[in-house]
């Protein structure tokens, strides 16, 4: 089953552009042959205020994701060491 993947408009304009080349070519790879085909078996929930959220983990980087039918919604692409924090405040 192939999944459709959505990027918030925050991921598009602020987290993207961000991204080195390298860093980016690898997470975009991951997306593709990852999180389209099965995200539930690549990624690892999350807890607390971010439950029923998925990350994908890339290097030092984070893909915080919830699957939705047949779509990954994509929240937030940062690194680990703000991500939950900034994906805290994009969900809030």
């Amino acid at each position: 089953m192939t999944y459709n993947v959505i990027y918030v408009r925050e991921v598009k304009n602020v987290d993207i552009p961000k991204l080195s080349s390298p860093v980016r070519d690898k997470i975009k790879k991951a997306i593709e042959q990852k999180l389209m085909s099965s995200p539930e078996q690549f990624a690892k929930p999350l807890r607390r205020s971010l439950k029923g959220y998925r990350k994908l983990r890339v290097g030092n980087f984070r893909v915080v994701f919830r699957i939705e039918g047949k779509t990954v919604k994509i929240f937030a692409i940062r690194h680990r060491s703000d991500v939950y924090i900034e994906a805290g405040k994009r969900l809030a």
